[in-house]
């Protein structure tokens, strides 16, 4: 069988039985590739890294050593959901870098959205590679590559982990979700005990919220986005959206208008809400939210915000507008 091709008899993982048996036959074939070696993996937190540090936490336990870079720009709560979930509750072999000041130093001043993220996952490239270097007897290096990742591309994922490290990292691969489809994956991490928050996480770029920060990053405008962001999702939760919509985030754009502050004129930035539903990501919808909910986001955006006096709603379908802003 090609390496790239998935398994005409491998049955599509819909439910949790099915999951359970999927899990016990990747606990015996990770076990007969890595023995008692040492496992290295980049956490992101997203369901496919999250999903593949819980099978390999269970099948070798403290050999798996799982590495979590804060770059700074992660969603509100992101970092300490993986300290809890896999430190805390699992007990996994968790070594936290928060390098957002290493990360926000090299954007400063940086404006071209290529450039940023070229920056980013040079960086990240690099402090991954720090860290590895500390470790000792490291022989395999795990990926939360999935199906579609092959099919699009026919390498291994890049964005959230660690595609593109130097050659001289010589790694053997791990990566026991590469024949599931994203859906499935989330049936596999709701067997495993995952949270939810984390199995039914968005999509997320792997420049994170740099992408929602047009032009360049400011410590202060990406607080803004991160704060918005969380009231966002915190309504959408609340409201029954949150499963319904397939991607909704806010972005704060590179300019100022004119506003009223405690009596006193204001400058200060506007948020843009969007939310989106589509298939294949290809094209996109807008999601239609009732205006009384969105008047109710925007009243605590604007008055809970520290820097913002206005909200707006992105009514661009795909095309011509693309998902997110860069």
């Amino acid at each position: 069988m090609e390496d790239n091709k998935r398994p005409e008899s491998m049955e599509r993982i819909t439910t949790e039985e099915l999951a359970k048996a999927f899990i016990e036959e990747q606990l015996s074939t990770l076990k007969a590739q890595i023995g008692d070696g040492r496992v290295l993996l980049a956490l992101s937190g997203g369901v496919d890294s999250s999903v593949v540090a819980a099978l390999l936490n269970r099948v070798i336990g403290q050999n798996l050593v799982c590495i979590h870079v804060n770059h700074g720009l992660l969603r509100k709560g992101e970092p300490e959901q993986v300290i809890e979930v896999f430190r805390n509750q699992m007990k996994a072999n968790l070594i936290y870098v928060d390098a957002t000041d290493r990360f926000l130093d090299k954007l400063a001043g940086v404006s071209d959205p290529e450039e940023k993220r070229k920056i980013i996952g040079s960086e990240f490239i690099d402090v991954f590679q720090e860290e590895a270097e500390k470790q000792s007897g490291i022989r395999f290096l795990a990926q939360g590559t999935i199906y579609p990742d092959i099919l699009e591309s026919g390498t291994v994922k890049s964005h959230h982990n660690v595609g593109g490290l130097p050659e001289e990292m010589h790694f053997e691969l791990v990566e026991p979700v590469k024949f599931l489809f994203k859906d499935e994956v989330r049936v596999v991490g709701k067997a495993l005990g995952l949270p939810d928050s984390m199995v039914y996480r968005q999509p997320f770029p792997g420049p994170g919220l740099g992408v929602r920060c047009p032009g360049a990053i400011t410590r202060d405008r990406l607080e803004a986005v991160r704060e918005s962001d969380a009231i966002l999702r915190e309504e959408f939760e609340k409201n029954g959206l949150a499963g319904k919509v397939w991607q909704y985030f806010t972005v704060v754009p590179d300019f100022k208008s004119t506003g009223v502050r405690d009596g006193k004129r204001s400058f200060e930035w506007p948020v843009i809400i969007r939310a989106v539903n589509t298939e294949d990501a290809m094209t996109a919808t807008i999601e239609r939210i009732p205006y009384e909910l969105l008047e109710h986001i925007a009243d605590r955006i604007n008055h809970e915000v520290p820097g913002v006096n206005r909200t707006l709603y992105d009514l661009s379908a795909k095309p011509v507008a693309t998902i997110e802003f860069e």
